[in-house]
């Protein structure tokens, strides 16, 4: 117990409930080839894995900093560009994933700097829009620069051997599950994720987190203790891209593939703040709650739409009403009724409730 505490740096879940749905979640990611078996159900959980970093690291700047960017793609996106460009150039090997990846995360990390160090001082919805055109930018330079990139059409490649579908660790199927190279990259992508948010809860909950909290609640008493607000802010936001850039390194090893739609569009920004914001800010708990309850609704609330829409059809209405095509809708109804019940988000209202019992 002991040990655990020390892993998770005393952060601890804070209500009942919520250590049963983080325990419910660690074993389900941890077992999903054998308890989801099928391609679709293991690509949905190696999203979730990746999306739950992803969110975790914007939540750094936003829950944490109180810094409000639109540029987290844009990180997203140098990783996977980092691991899709060489290994697309012919250079198919663990050499290329690392240093691909690691390129990826220094352009993120110099990046993030720059950004920070000449938009931070300017007020927050300034620094907001500057991120935001700057993100554009990189989308658009990412459609133009064919050569590199591959434009629009974005890049197709292989990976390892270990990596594919056509390899084999057992002849034998383990429990009914064959592992293969699908199975193998899952397993690369839960333990990057594991290792990468147990970083980020002991960074949280260290004290440069507790200097970034204060700058949050308030930065100009924080700046007459003695703290540079512009230099936390700044690392605070390097972090966070580092760690978004290991994310895209993940995506793009999964799809193998990479393409200005998949890590660099707007769409995804606007997802992981429904994650951060439906979980809740500043709790790193809350935005891996979230990506859980975002990502599942995006693969099953369409089929599960339609389900019901069979099953009603012959009542009036019904069937029009819970139409697949409405799928948005229904998600923007369940994103309402969350934020109207939680209104600190999954984590915080629950962490509420457990201080004020």
């Amino acid at each position: 117990m002991r040990f655990g505490a020390r892993l998770i740096s005393g952060d601890k879940p804070g209500h009942p409930v919520l250590s049963v749905l983080l325990i419910a979640l660690l074993v389900a990611l941890a077992g999903a080839p054998f308890f989801f078996p099928g391609t679709r159900s293991l690509a949905v959980a190696s999203q979730i894995c990746i999306f739950i970093v992803l969110a975790a690291s914007y939540d750094i700047m936003l829950g944490y900093t109180g810094i409000v960017s639109f540029a987290h793609t844009m990180f997203f996106g140098m990783g996977a560009y980092g691991v899709a460009i060489p290994l697309a150039n012919g250079w198919v090997g663990w050499d290329a994933i690392l240093l691909g990846t690691v390129g990826g995360v220094l352009l993120a990390v110099v990046v993030a700097i720059g950004i920070g160090l000449l938009s931070l001082r300017v007020q927050a919805i300034f620094f907001s829009m500057v991120t935001l055109a700057v993100a554009s930018f990189a989308q658009l330079l990412a459609t133009q620069l064919r050569g590199i990139t591959g434009g629009e059409d974005g890049l197709t490649f292989s990976v390892p051997r270990v990596l594919s579908p056509a390899f084999r660790l057992l002849a034998q199927p383990l429990f009914g599950v064959r592992l293969d190279g699908r199975v193998m990259t899952y397993y690369l992508i839960f333990a990057v994720t594991l290792v990468l948010f147990l970083l980020m809860l002991r960074i949280a909950n260290s004290p440069f987190g507790s200097v970034l909290k204060a700058i949050r609640e308030n930065g100009f008493r924080a700046e007459a203790l003695g703290y540079r607000t512009v230099v936390y802010r700044t690392l605070a936001g390097a972090l966070s891209a580092a760690i978004a850039a290991v994310a895209g390194a993940l995506m793009a090893l999964l799809l193998r593939y990479n393409g200005p739609d998949t890590t660099l569009s707007f769409s995804i920004m606007v997802d992981i703040l429904l994650m951060v914001v439906i979980g809740g800010m500043g709790t790193l708990y809350g935005p891996a709650l979230g990506a859980v309850v975002i990502v599942l609704a995006q693969y099953y609330l369409q089929p599960a739409m339609q389900a019901l829409s069979d099953a009603t059809a012959g009542l009036p209405l019904l069937p029009a009403i819970f139409h697949p095509d409405r799928w948005l809708l229904w998600l923007g109804v369940l994103f309402v009724l969350i934020v109207y019940f939680f209104p600190a988000g999954i984590v915080g209202s629950l962490r509420g409730r457990a201080r004020k019992g």
